[in-house]
Protein backbone atom coordinates (compact mmCIF):
# COMPACT_ATOMS: atom_id res chain seq x y z
CA UNK A 1 0.00 0.00 0.00
CA UNK A 2 1.01 3.06 -0.78
CA UNK A 3 1.74 5.84 1.72
CA UNK A 4 -1.07 8.00 -0.55
CA UNK A 5 -3.74 5.43 -0.75
CA UNK A 6 -3.01 4.97 3.62
CA UNK A 7 -3.25 8.73 3.93
CA UNK A 8 -6.52 8.51 1.97
CA UNK A 9 -7.72 5.52 3.93
CA UNK A 10 -6.71 6.98 7.42
CA UNK A 11 -8.35 9.91 6.20
CA UNK A 12 -11.67 7.70 5.62
CA UNK A 13 -11.36 6.15 8.82
CA UNK A 14 -11.34 8.95 10.82
CA UNK A 15 -14.22 10.67 9.17
CA UNK A 16 -12.86 12.98 6.39
CA UNK A 17 -13.34 10.51 3.42
CA UNK A 18 -15.18 13.29 1.81
CA UNK A 19 -12.05 15.53 1.24
CA UNK A 20 -10.27 13.45 -1.53
CA UNK A 21 -11.04 15.28 -4.68
CA UNK A 22 -13.84 13.06 -6.98
CA UNK A 23 -15.84 13.48 -9.74
CA UNK A 24 -19.09 13.27 -7.89
CA UNK A 25 -18.66 15.97 -5.40
CA UNK A 26 -18.42 19.72 -5.99
CA UNK A 27 -16.75 22.62 -4.60
CA UNK A 28 -19.25 23.85 -2.82
CA UNK A 29 -20.34 20.57 -1.14
CA UNK A 30 -16.46 20.30 -0.12
CA UNK A 31 -16.17 23.61 1.32
CA UNK A 32 -19.81 23.65 2.72
CA UNK A 33 -18.05 20.01 4.51
CA UNK A 34 -15.15 22.47 5.46
CA UNK A 35 -16.93 24.70 6.76
CA UNK A 36 -18.89 22.10 9.28
CA UNK A 37 -16.16 20.32 10.37
CA UNK A 38 -14.38 23.62 10.90
CA UNK A 39 -17.53 24.80 13.26
CA UNK A 40 -17.43 21.04 14.80
CA UNK A 41 -13.41 21.39 16.00
CA UNK A 42 -14.94 25.02 17.17
CA UNK A 43 -17.35 23.19 19.32
CA UNK A 44 -14.79 20.44 20.11
CA UNK A 45 -12.74 23.24 21.82
CA UNK A 46 -15.20 24.27 24.21
CA UNK A 47 -16.22 21.24 25.08
CA UNK A 48 -15.18 19.92 28.71
CA UNK A 49 -14.84 16.48 28.28
CA UNK A 50 -12.27 16.91 25.50
CA UNK A 51 -8.58 16.97 26.81
CA UNK A 52 -6.50 19.80 27.04
CA UNK A 53 -4.04 18.93 24.50
CA UNK A 54 -7.20 18.33 21.90
CA UNK A 55 -8.83 21.26 22.70
CA UNK A 56 -5.49 23.23 21.68
CA UNK A 57 -4.83 21.63 18.48
CA UNK A 58 -8.89 22.23 17.89
CA UNK A 59 -8.59 25.92 18.55
CA UNK A 60 -5.32 26.17 16.82
CA UNK A 61 -6.68 24.71 13.81
CA UNK A 62 -9.69 26.83 13.57
CA UNK A 63 -8.31 29.99 14.73
CA UNK A 64 -5.56 29.50 10.91
CA UNK A 65 -8.48 28.44 9.08
CA UNK A 66 -10.56 31.30 9.68
CA UNK A 67 -8.00 33.57 10.17
CA UNK A 68 -7.75 36.31 7.42
CA UNK A 69 -3.63 35.97 7.41
CA UNK A 70 -1.85 32.80 6.18
CA UNK A 71 1.20 31.40 7.21
CA UNK A 72 2.29 31.92 3.97
CA UNK A 73 0.46 34.42 2.01
CA UNK A 74 -1.75 33.26 -1.22
CA UNK A 75 -0.10 35.53 -3.88
CA UNK A 76 3.09 33.26 -3.27
CA UNK A 77 3.23 30.93 -6.34
CA UNK A 78 2.21 27.25 -5.25
CA UNK A 79 2.84 27.80 -1.46
CA UNK A 80 0.72 29.70 -1.12
CA UNK A 81 -2.52 27.86 -1.36
CA UNK A 82 -0.24 25.01 -0.62
CA UNK A 83 -0.28 25.34 2.94
CA UNK A 84 -4.25 26.18 3.04
CA UNK A 85 -4.31 22.56 1.08
CA UNK A 86 -2.44 20.85 3.32
CA UNK A 87 -2.11 22.33 6.84
CA UNK A 88 -6.17 22.85 7.40
CA UNK A 89 -6.75 19.26 6.27
CA UNK A 90 -4.19 17.66 8.01
CA UNK A 91 -4.55 19.85 11.46
CA UNK A 92 -8.26 18.91 11.15
CA UNK A 93 -7.45 14.57 10.84
CA UNK A 94 -5.34 15.43 14.11
CA UNK A 95 -7.89 16.83 15.91
CA UNK A 96 -10.33 14.55 14.91
CA UNK A 97 -7.67 11.62 16.12
CA UNK A 98 -7.14 13.19 19.68
CA UNK A 99 -10.61 14.31 20.02
CA UNK A 100 -12.95 11.18 22.27
CA UNK A 101 -15.46 9.74 19.73
CA UNK A 102 -18.79 10.33 20.99
CA UNK A 103 -17.53 14.09 21.34
CA UNK A 104 -16.84 14.37 17.84
CA UNK A 105 -20.06 12.83 16.63
CA UNK A 106 -22.23 14.94 18.44
CA UNK A 107 -20.44 17.94 17.74
CA UNK A 108 -20.75 16.98 14.10
CA UNK A 109 -24.34 17.03 14.57
CA UNK A 110 -24.50 20.41 15.84
CA UNK A 111 -22.34 21.60 13.61
CA UNK A 112 -24.55 20.43 10.21
CA UNK A 113 -27.66 21.66 12.25
CA UNK A 114 -25.57 25.04 12.69
CA UNK A 115 -24.57 25.09 9.03
CA UNK A 116 -27.92 24.66 7.42
CA UNK A 117 -29.11 27.18 10.00
CA UNK A 118 -26.45 29.57 9.22
CA UNK A 119 -23.65 30.09 11.25
CA UNK A 120 -23.14 32.47 14.06
CA UNK A 121 -20.89 35.89 13.44
CA UNK A 122 -18.65 36.79 16.38
CA UNK A 123 -17.12 39.98 16.19
CA UNK A 124 -15.39 39.12 19.39
CA UNK A 125 -13.45 36.24 17.80
CA UNK A 126 -12.77 38.34 14.74
CA UNK A 127 -11.14 40.90 17.13
CA UNK A 128 -9.25 38.05 19.14
CA UNK A 129 -7.55 37.15 15.61
CA UNK A 130 -6.94 40.37 14.65
CA UNK A 131 -5.35 41.00 18.13
CA UNK A 132 -3.30 37.94 18.09
CA UNK A 133 -1.80 38.74 14.96
CA UNK A 134 -0.59 41.81 15.35
CA UNK A 135 0.80 40.73 18.25
CA UNK A 136 2.85 38.03 16.88
CA UNK A 137 3.93 40.92 14.06
CA UNK A 138 5.22 42.73 16.47
CA UNK A 139 7.10 40.44 18.63
CA UNK A 140 8.69 39.29 15.28
CA UNK A 141 9.31 42.50 14.37
CA UNK A 142 10.63 43.22 18.06
CA UNK A 143 12.93 39.98 17.19
CA UNK A 144 14.31 41.12 13.99
CA UNK A 145 15.40 44.42 15.51
CA UNK A 146 17.29 42.56 18.32
CA UNK A 147 18.79 40.66 15.93
CA UNK A 148 19.77 43.64 13.21
CA UNK A 149 20.68 46.10 15.90
CA UNK A 150 23.83 43.87 17.46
Amino acid sequence: MSWLTRWHWELGRSGLAGWTVTAETGFKQRARRLKAETYALYLVARNPAVPWYAKAIAAAVVAYALSPIDLIPDFVPVLGYLDDLLIVPLGIWLAVRLVPADVMADSRAKAAEAVDGGLPASRTAGIVVVVTWIVLALLCAALIYKLVRR
